[in-house]
């Protein structure tokens, strides 16, 4: 357990979250307002484009997870329809918001991870259509497949990743760069929505996917899949002349701030700085915490989607078992004598991993900078974006406009 046997939310653990109830709960709890604002998780996403769907599955009574394809498939394809006949038609910007839309409620049926072959199904067609709208943009994301040239036998060959670099990069004006790295279900496609604003700002970004998710191509199983996967990203970097080498950043996201964590021990100084928002290191692997988590602020089952992204497919009790030898200080990773200089932000009210594991980190191991936002939950957004904002432009000597950088990320709908 935690520090004194107890959770910074102890109290909290034994009441479960409404949303939990049905799909209709759901909604009007937790995903309508973000709907609305076109953010996660309905960044490219409309409300109007999930009306229909909402009203079917109130109908229907549904629960949320897997019941959500057949209320989304038609929905789904027919903005999809929308966008080929625009493209057809050389109406790029308005193929490219639609094929986005299409991406949006793709996203929503495969969530929170494709476990089912219908979410199998949805992933793949999301991303067809997330690159082809990304590509018809007058800024255009590029997808870049990087050897894998630390693979372990049985394991990818490429990591697949969305790349952009700010115009006039080059081998004489390179450009600094963030590397996002995304979390347990907001994959490429997702925090995909970060690119233009960092563009805006004169630097480039990388998105790439952790272990277990997505398309990433390591071992789900294997504590030290992350470190070869990393070793083959950053030996890409490396080489790309347009890139600032002095200047290359690292955020992740959620469950990928895990990851960012031990990528700042087991490569130190691979790069200037590492942000950790929203992650964990060590107690949430505890039973005790996962065997509460699925009723609390994640909207699916968390404890069960970790354990399919680790690899443990269905058996969470497996899982809770042996979570712990992912952990950060039992593996000894924190107390390794050197680590990249590393921030780690999230919300004090964290329910999805726990607040206690960031005082763990700066507990061992060398010194680290820390920023807690008081009474939010997972990752303190909104605030804690502009916190990292706000380190990164320090980090890299720009005068950055976090307000400006962040208007960018609500979809808005032009058609």
């Amino acid at each position: 357990m935690a520090a004194r046997g107890k959770y910074f939310i102890q109290d909290k653990l034994q009441t479960p979250a409404a949303h939990h109830e049905s799909f209709a709960k759901l909604w009007e709890t937790k995903w309508k307002e973000p709907a609305e604002m076109g953010v996660y998780p309905f960044m490219f996403g409309t409300a109007k484009d999930f009306e229909p769907i909402v009203e079917e599955m109130t109908r229907v009574s549904a629960n949320k997870g897997f019941a959500l394809d057949p209320a989304i498939r038609p929905q789904a394809e027919k903005l999809t329809r929308i966008a080929e006949e625009a493209e057809a038609a050389g109406e790029r910007e308005k193929a490219s918001e639609y094929y986005l839309r299409s991406s949006a409620v793709w996203r929503i049926s495969r969530f929170p991870a494709p476990r089912s072959e219908k979410q199998r199904y949805a992933w793949e067609e999301g991303k067809k259509v997330c690159l082809k709208g990304l590509q018809l943009r007058e800024h255009p994301v590029q997808e870049v497949l990087i050897p894998h040239r630390h693979a372990a036998a049985g394991e990818g060959s490429h990591i697949p990743v969305y790349h952009q670099l700010p115009a006039g990069a080059s081998k004489d004006n390179p450009a600094p760069v963030v590397v996002i790295i995304t979390g347990l279900d907001g994959y490429r496609t997702e925090l995909a929505v970060w690119m233009e604003g960092w563009r805006q700002q004169g630097v480039g970004t990388v998105v790439v996917e952790i272990p277990g998710t997505a398309d990433s191509p390591a071992s789900k199983e294997d504590p030290l899949s992350p470190d070869r996967q990393w070793s083959s990203l950053l030996d890409w970097l490396d080489e790309q002349e347009a890139v600032d080498h002095d200047r290359v950043a690292v955020w992740a996201f959620s469950t990928g701030g895990f990851y960012a964590i031990r990528l700042a021990y087991t490569h130190p100084h691979r790069v200037a700085g590492i942000v950790s928002l929203g992650g964990g290191c060590h107690h949430m692997f505890d039973k005790e915490w996962l065997d509460q988590v699925n009723h609390l602020e994640y909207p699916f089952d968390e404890a069960h989607s970790l354990a399919y992204k680790f690899g443990y497919g269905d058996d969470v009790e497996k899982f809770k078992q042996e979570a712990h030898k992912y952990s950060l200080l039992n593996d000894g990773t924190l107390d390794k004598p050197d680590c990249t200089r590393l921030l780690l932000v999230n919300g004090t009210d964290d329910e999805i991993f726990p607040i206690d594991d960031y005082y763990v980190a700066l507990q061992h191991g060398p010194s680290k900078e820390a920023r807690f936002v008081p009474n939010k939950k997972h990752m303190g957004e909104p605030e804690s974006f502009f916190i990292i904002m706000a380190w990164i432009y320090k980090l890299f000597g720009i005068k950055g406009d976090a307000r400006q950088q962040l208007s960018t990320m609500p979809f808005k709908p032009k058609y």
